[in-house]
């Protein structure tokens, strides 16, 4: 009989032990079984490189949506993000996505102004003004450049 309960308590433990790491697991990957009510909208970059899919987005500070897809469009050659955002965020359409990089470690992610126009955003729009991702190995290369030119 007490061979039994120790079984017991041990089953117990292992469960309680798997559930609290699949928890952790989905929430350090950022997984969420809520959908929620949202919607998308696409912007269009010159240069979205270090953008990943699942990014998140920010307006002052607070995150508001995800890069849900990156894709390149092969007759203009530019980069097509799309984002989504939650139902209560509202954007005019003069709204800037800008992709900004996060911290020392240099992930990115997109800042979004917004507008003050009349007009919203619905789902499917795209947001016109946007800012590319800066590249520190061609600003370099710019400043280093510019002053041997300058010097001569």
């Amino acid at each position: 009989m007490k061979n039994m309960n120790v079984n017991f308590v041990v089953g117990l433990f292992i469960i309680f032990g798997m559930a609290t790491m699949a928890y952790l697991a989905v929430t350090i990957a950022g997984i969420s079984g809520y959908s929620g009510h949202n919607y998308s909208l696409i912007a269009r970059f010159d240069n979205s490189s270090g953008l990943k899919k699942g990014a998140f987005i920010e307006i002052a500070g607070v995150k508001v949506g995800k890069v849900t897809d990156i894709v390149l469009d092969k007759e203009s050659f530019e980069s097509v993000a799309t984002f989504t955002f939650d139902d209560d965020v509202i954007l005019a359409e003069d709204t800037i996505a800008s992709i900004r990089t996060a911290g020392i470690i240099g992930d990115k992610f997109v800042k979004i102004s917004p507008g003050a126009a009349d007009e919203l955003l619905k789902s499917g729009d795209e947001i016109i003004e946007t800012e590319p991702s800066i590249s520190i190995e061609e600003l370099v290369s710019k400043y280093i450049f510019s002053s041997d030119d300058d010097n001569e």
